[in-house]
């Protein structure tokens, strides 16, 4: 299986992609097409495609933040079952972020991931593929270290249309594994940033980032 990155939208893995992204993930959760073409160039903005026998099965968009020492996984695709392709995709991300820490001269703190808290968001098949299944995929990512930070979080739509998401819960993976909280500061400012792109997001958003500013420490939960 090979790790490609995708840096153009002319480049047909990414078209390869983005169908695939539009089979397993809500209508609000995918960038329009054109519309990944600055994305795609940015060189913060990591997307991966896993490809098995000339064909794109799975993805994985990623991005460091040195100046806060996190990263944040943006999403991560398995398009096939019996490939191992969350392990090939998980292993290849994590020595990518690794290397970057290293070149900025500090160790990273942690990964930030949104996961879909399958309570909230019965009713989508998700392509059909079951790994991509909530339940699944929020026990496989307990296993892997993410935990719940303690906020009540609210996501704005990728369709840039004001809409507040609520059936996800931001979570972070510490590389400390003793870790119980992180930082409030950290949490309002990447939050601040990573969403910077989208100009129409929903007062709850606003309320929620105001609410950061007035609170120290967030803790860490089980998943």
């Amino acid at each position: 299986m090979e790790y490609i990155r995708i840096t153009s939208i002319d480049n047909p893995l990414f078209r390869a992609m983005h169908d695939l992204m539009k089979e397993v993930f809500p209508s609000e959760e995918v960038l329009e097409y054109a519309l990944w073409k600055e994305p795609l160039e940015d060189p913060g903005i990591r997307v991966f495609v896993a490809v098995h026998e000339g064909k794109v099965v799975g993805a994985t968009e990623y991005r460091y933040y040195d100046d806060l020492q996190v990263a944040m996984t943006d999403f991560t695709i398995i398009g096939q079952a019996g490939l191992g392709i969350g392990r090939f995709l998980a292993r290849k991300r994590w020595a990518d972020l690794e290397a970057l820490a290293v070149k900025s001269g500090k160790p990273m703190i942690g990964m930030f991931a949104e996961i879909y808290d399958p309570y909230r968001i019965e009713g989508h098949a998700f392509g059909g593929v079951k790994p991509m299944d909530p339940y699944v995929r929020r026990e496989v990512l307990s296993h892997l270290g993410y935990k719940r930070i303690d906020f009540p979080y609210v996501h704005p739509s990728w369709e840039n249309n004001g809409e507040a998401v609520e059936e996800l819960d931001l979570c972070f993976l510490p590389t400390d594994e003793d870790m119980t909280a992180l930082d409030a500061a950290i949490v309002e400012k990447f939050l601040k940033g990573y969403y910077a792109i989208l100009a129409n997001k929903p007062q709850a958003w606003h309320d929620m980032v105001g609410g950061l500013g007035q609170q120290t420490a967030l803790a860490l939960l089980p998943l």
